[in-house]
């Protein structure tokens, strides 16, 4: 069997259908994510063992192949005809591969994807640390591409992005841009991390901060004069500066919370919401770093932060809630699917 032609027929249904994954395993039909909502495709056949390791001989490299069979688990990165790339991971289930691609958006525009023009003011600025954080498959890189174009079509500066995989593609075109893929152009984040200080970087995006190395590294690089980019599967901004905060040991939390109070520029938290005409659109929650926030931080008072987001619209700040009311008053989405992704359904039901 034509196995890359198999591979992209099934990735061209994903991008007509408007979906976002491919799920392929031996023993089943395809699947693919649309919506939100799984749908199996009836219409081809059961995918085999032999199938499967075909499909692995396109995706992977001969050398990745051997590290996939000996560590059961592998990341990659898939171009499509230079037309789509995806993101993908292999894995075994009862001795059996699985692999799943996501398509990776191509970069938009803020507006594109209905964000707030103040993530656009965030990206000019010239130092800090801003997470944008949320479960898996929430768009998250998607935001942070669209930030980093901003500052790539406006300003002359350096921008290092360290990513496992490289997901989103960027063409330079004021600034210099240097894509670093883990396990291909560094062993790890943390290594990636440290060097960047003798490369002459003005901006970093860090694809993901998995240890409590990358994220102290990535805090003071903050501190520094560079301006940082990272993300977090937490839920909302006071969940994110606790989990920072509590991966560190106790003796180093103290300072962990100094520098993060006075480096932090904010924290953006998303969700990808199902519309009534379909499709998917952003709610979010933004906390933006101020005096106010900075001392609940220092002073270990990080539960009264959603106080402070719910109170601070008026210096930019967005309540979860009241992003959703908004999308409930645009026609967006319903008052039900509102209350379904609100992490505070009380307080939605008291702005109703």
């Amino acid at each position: 069997m034509d196995y890359k032609h198999k591979l992209e027929e099934l990735i061209l249904t994903v991008i007509h259908e408007g979906g976002s994954d491919l799920h392929l395993g031996a023993g089943r039909v395809p699947v693919i994510r649309v919506s939100g909502e799984l749908i199996f495709l009836v219409k081809h056949p059961v995918l085999t063992k032999e199938d499967m390791i075909g499909v692995l001989g396109e995706v992977l490299e001969k050398t990745k192949v051997g590290k996939f069979m000996e560590n059961q688990e592998a990341d990659f990165s898939y171009d499509f005809r230079g037309e789509a790339r995806l993101r993908g991971n292999a894995f075994f289930q009862k001795g059996l591969i699985n692999v799943v691609f996501r398509l990776v958006p191509k970069v938009k525009t803020l507006t594109e994807l209905h964000l707030p023009p103040i993530l656009g003011d965030i990206a000019r600025r010239k130092q800090g640390f801003f997470l944008v954080v949320g479960p898996v498959g929430q768009g998250k890189s998607t935001t942070l591409s669209a930030m980093i174009d901003i500052i790539n079509n406006e300003q002359a500066r350096n921008i290092i992005t360290i990513e496992d995989p490289i997901e989103h593609v960027y063409i330079p075109n004021k600034s210099i841009i240097n894509q670093r893929e883990v396990g291909i152009d560094t062993e790890d984040f943390h290594i990636a991390l440290k060097s960047v200080f003798r490369e002459d970087v003005n901006v970093i995006m860090v694809g993901e901060m998995r240890t409590p190395e990358t994220i102290a590294t990535a805090v003071t690089a903050a501190e520094t004069g560079h301006l940082v980019f990272s993300t977090l599967h937490t839920n909302n901004a006071s969940q994110t500066i606790d989990r920072i905060i509590d991966s560190f040991p106790g003796n180093q939390q103290d300072q962990i919370r100094s520098q993060l109070s006075a480096s932090l520029v904010g924290i953006f938290s998303q969700r990808l919401v199902p519309k009534i005409t379909g499709g998917l659109i952003p709610a979010y929650e933004l906390l933006l770093n101020n005096n106010a926030v900075s001392n609940l931080i220092r002073e270990k008072r990080t539960h009264e932060i959603d106080v402070v987001i719910e109170t601070g619209a008026e210096s930019g700040m967005v309540d979860l809630n009241h992003s959703l009311m908004e999308l409930v008053r645009s026609g967006e989405i319903s008052i039900e699917t509102a209350n379904q992704y609100s992490l505070n359904p009380q307080g939605l039901e008291r702005m109703i």
